[in-house]
């Protein structure tokens, strides 16, 4: 029997770099946390503890914030192909960079009804993430998002399931719904040139289609929903391959109240935070 190495991979994880433009009174902010891997031939590091080919992880951090201001941090997807191009591109150890991207959202303040120029409050606790892969097949890009809370009162059902001795659980025709909902979808492309895409705005509108499809969906089950959110997202970006979603279903169960002498019809209800259903989909073109 031989021992050998197999797939390994090293980098600086969750760098927190913050961007702020000052080309005007009117600042701009981008607040992201940044993880970089990278891969190659690092046999000798492995076994022999020889580092020669092996850039420093410090190195790889100072990279992110240098780059923040070199090439500019708008665009999250943009900000990480800069990043995994440089790596492969410039580092002659390196032949495949991952780098993982995630954003914090801050809303501007308002004072007098409109927003301030440089201040601003956390919106939370939604994130933006993208995962950005360069090697030798080619560039790839996965855009998303997680922790996008959202709740609907009615519109819901959950009834007509499987059922054994272990079942307890009453069929209902009138729930909430409510999920941390989390997003990824990867682009079909496998290289990116300057103003293909604007990652803004297909970002955007994939969360705004994903958000309506939630509240217009009469749901018999969250899978149904699931797929309706995926379905319509592809149907609307054709440069979109395949789009993952994960969803816990954040359970509202109806407190009874017939012991105070109270009626409860679908009023008031207990959250409970777990156990959870968790569903998850990947909808993809044929």
């Amino acid at each position: 029997m031989t021992i050998t190495l197999g797939t390994n991979q090293y980098g600086k994880a969750e760098n927190r770099v913050v961007r702020i433009y000052r080309d005007s009174a009117r600042h701009e902010i981008r607040d992201v946390t940044v993880s970089t891997s990278l891969r190659g031939d690092f046999t000798a590091a492995h076994l022999e503890g020889d580092q020669a080919r092996v850039l420093p992880t410090d190195t790889q951090k100072n990279t992110c914030y240098a780059y923040a201001k070199e090439k500019g941090l708008r665009e999250i997807e943009r900000y990480g192909l800069d990043l995994a191009r440089h790596f492969v591109g410039d580092v002659s150890s390196v032949t495949g960079a991952r780098v993982a991207v995630d954003e914090l959202f801050w809303d501007r303040v308002e004072v007098g009804g409109q927003g301030h120029d440089h201040t601003w409050v956390r919106r939370g606790p939604e994130v933006r993430t993208t995962v950005v892969t360069v090697d030798e097949t080619g560039e790839r890009v996965v855009s998303g998002l997680r922790d996008l809370v959202l709740l609907k009162s009615t519109g819901s059902e959950f009834a007509g399931f499987l059922t054994d001795g272990y079942t307890t659980l009453a069929e209902t025709h009138d729930r909430i719904m409510s999920t941390s909902l989390a997003a990824t979808w990867r682009y079909s492309r496998t290289s990116f040139g300057d103003g293909d895409l604007d990652w803004d705005k297909v970002w955007g509108d994939v969360r705004r289609i994903l958000l309506e499809q939630f509240a217009l969906v009469h749901s018999k089950a969250l899978q149904q929903t699931l797929w309706e959110m995926g379905r319509a997202a592809l149907e609307a970006h054709p440069e979109i391959a395949e789009l993952s979603l994960s969803a816990p279903n954040k359970h509202h169960f109806v407190v009874d109240l017939s012991p105070f002498g109270l009626e409860n019809p679908n009023e008031v209800f207990h959250a409970a935070d777990r156990p959870y259903g968790l569903i998850e989909a990947t909808v993809t073109r044929s």
